[in-house]
């Protein structure tokens, strides 16, 4: 494995570890609106949710580009050879991250609560209430949690293969 690939580990890991803030971000919106009926832009809070796509920047293959012009090379010392530009490898192997293609506000229409004494209530006496369901809220906050976690897991786990590998 070239080294590139070890730094490559490291940075889908960076990747997915800002992914999960975003979305923790979005769901700590979501929670602290969840009773909130009248907004800047008029009408109920609506529940905000990211969207993830896989990162398109494809660094690690930019890379293997330039090691594979480099042709069969090593080192002074004949380290770390550089395999020829001729080495099968597929490029749908290398890891690209994920990143924030969009944060989209949910579709659902809000609910409607009866309550004629609130200053935002309608004719009717009902109120239009955020589309967040706190329940649901807290289930993508564990999620999200783990996510982060797991991705944690794996940058140290790859920092902790690099640190052996230099004291060979």
């Amino acid at each position: 494995m070239p080294m590139a690939g070890i730094f490559s580990g490291l940075e889908i890991s960076a990747s997915g570890m800002r992914a999960q803030r975003i979305r923790q971000n979005a769901i700590s919106s979501n929670l602290a609106n969840a009773e909130t009926s009248r907004t800047a832009d008029g009408g109920p809070y609506r529940r905000q949710f990211v969207v993830f796509t896989a990162d398109s920047d494809r660094r690690d293959v930019r890379l293997l580009n330039k090691v594979r012009a480099l042709g069969g090379t090593q080192t002074e010392n004949g380290h770390l050879p550089i395999p020829p530009a001729n080495f099968p490898r597929d490029e749908r192997f290398f890891g690209n991250g994920v990143s924030v293609a969009e944060i989209r506000e949910d579709s659902r229409p809000p609910k409607m609560v009866y309550d004629p004494v609130h200053p935002d209530a309608d004719e009717n006496g009902y109120v239009a209430m955020p589309n967040v369901n706190i329940i649901e809220e807290m289930t993508d906050m564990i999620a999200a949690t783990r996510a982060y976690e797991a991705n944690v897991t794996a940058f140290n786990a790859t920092k902790s293969m690099a640190m052996q590998a230099l004291q060979l």
